[in-house]
């Protein structure tokens, strides 16, 4: 046993040092220094749904975001590229346990032999057997794979998460944009109607010298440019129709029938709570988070890589010069491979680098998904502040000038003053009706955006969908 006794000692010694140094990662914890105390708004709050479409208060906008959710193919491709990381996985971890083959061969053959005389001899040979293969992880460079390798898995189910909540906002988005340009049409349509029936007043007072002939073709340049505008509505209106058919994984034959004539804005702002929340609450930064920590353990591994293996090799075999001999004979047989990397060209050290800056490439987007996330927040809650007072202020000026447009048209009727002060008034308070109703829809979308911004946890309770 005495040459045996160096490699003894010295496997101990490996095992002695794997056990006391292994490439741990670096612990992490949420970047908290970086997260504000609180949001700049203090508007009145109420509490947040998890499913927060349904405080539109329309059954069929549930069923879109339903089906979006069941059927969405990019949502799908998601769903695939989630299976792929959790396979991966599961193929990383493999090699912590040792593996098991069965072989089989047979060979004949020919040879000479001389015994006093040279002859001919056939010569059969027949192996049958099992091989196993294990590598000891001495310095845990499988367990980092295999922990990296999950962590990306976990990252693709976030990133899967954020893809569904994209999708139940664009969606929603869609809907409020196809309800704002009907009631655009339908406010352009009745301005149309009011804009003729004025101009065959003035057409009638032009006839009795009430009026001039600038008075006529300044109006009818009006009813043209309001019938001019309502194409525009109804390709605005065709063209979010195909989209929100594509969100749900039609063509745009297969369109759906939006019942939902008028928009209505819910009362409150959405519960926002802190800012730390976030962390937890986003999963595009849980996501970042997650891929950070896997670039963590494959620099680990790296390095471990650096360092000697060692793996065994088990085989038991049945071995014959004759078939029906084979299970009369049979071996054992066990091996022991030390492989310590000596000159690589620097293949590994430069690996090693490589993970490292891919390791303060995914903390740089860590950091920046956070500060994102946030920016994201307060744009929305400023948005609904600012937008709100922006409507407020044009109802108020909607009802003055439609004060100043009754007493234009008094003005003129009683001869006053020229047609120039109604033309004036009336395009001003018919702007005003369009803009209002614009302002609505960028409103609700605010909210939208702030539910989306908000992140929650309902896209973890989503199970795959079986492609159609």
């Amino acid at each position: 046993m005495k040459p045996y006794r160096p490699i003894i000692v010295s496997l101990a010694l490996i095992i002695t040092l794997a056990a006391c140094a292994p490439f741990a990662p670096q612990k992490r914890g949420p970047e908290q220094d970086m997260v504000p105390v609180e949001y700049s708004n203090k508007a009145p709050q109420t509490e947040i749904r998890q499913h927060w479409w349904e405080a539109f208060n329309d059954e069929q906008l549930n069923g879109l975001v339903e089906e979006a959710l069941a059927s969405n193919y990019s949502l799908q491709q998601s769903w695939a590229r989630l299976k792929q990381a959790r396979a991966l996985a599961v193929k990383s971890g493999a090699d912590l346990f040792p593996d098991l083959s069965a072989e089989a061969a047979a060979s004949t053959g020919r040879r000479r032999t001389a015994n006093g005389h040279t002859t001919t001899e056939t010569v059969e040979s027949y192996d049958l057997g099992l091989v196993s293969n294990y590598e000891l992880d001495l310095w845990g460079r499988i367990r980092s794979q295999k922990e990296a390798a999950a962590l990306s898995a976990v990252a693709s189910r976030e990133d899967l998460n954020s893809a569904a909540m994209t999708l139940a906002a664009n969606v929603t988005i869609r809907w409020i944009g196809i309800i704002s340009q009907r009631m655009q049409k339908q406010l352009l349509e009745r301005q149309l109607n009011a804009n003729q029936t004025f101009s065959e007043l003035i057409e009638l007072r032009f006839r009795k010298s009430l009026a001039s002939a600038l008075d006529v073709f300044q109006q009818r340049q009006l009813v043209a440019q309001s019938r001019a505008q309502i194409p525009l509505v109804e390709q605005s209106e065709r063209q979010l129709l195909n989209e929100l058919a594509l969100l749900l994984g039609r063509t745009p034959f297969e369109v759906p029938q939006i019942q939902s004539q008028a928009l209505e804005i819910p009362d409150a702002v959405p519960e926002t709570g802190i800012p730390m929340q976030l962390l937890t609450a986003r999963p595009d930064i849980q996501a970042a988070m997650r891929r950070l920590e896997a670039a963590d353990f494959n620099l680990a591994a790296a390095k471990a890589d650096r360092l000697p293996s060692l793996s065994l090799t088990a085989r038991a075999a049945y071995q014959a010069d004759e078939l029906n001999l084979l299970f009369d004979n049979w071996l054992i047989n066990l091996a022991a491979n030390l492989t310590a990397p000596l000159v690589d060209g620097r293949r590994r050290r430069a690996e090693v680098d490589r993970l490292q800056a891919v390791v303060e490439e995914n903390l740089a987007s860590y950091r920046q998904t956070i500060l994102t996330a946030v920016q994201e927040v307060e744009d929305a809650l400023v948005s609904e502040e600012k937008l709100q007072e922006h409507l407020d202020g044009l109802e108020t000026q909607l009802d003055a000038a439609q004060h100043a447009l009754s007493e234009a048209r008094s003005r003129y009727r009683n001869g006053l003053s020229d047609y120039l002060p109604v033309l004036t008034q009336l395009l001003t308070v018919q702007n005003l009706e369009r803009t209002i109703i614009q302002r609505k829809a960028d409103l609700l979308i605010s909210r939208v955006n702030l539910h989306r911004a908000l992140g929650g946890t309902w896209a973890a309770e989503l199970k795959a969908q079986a492609i159609r």
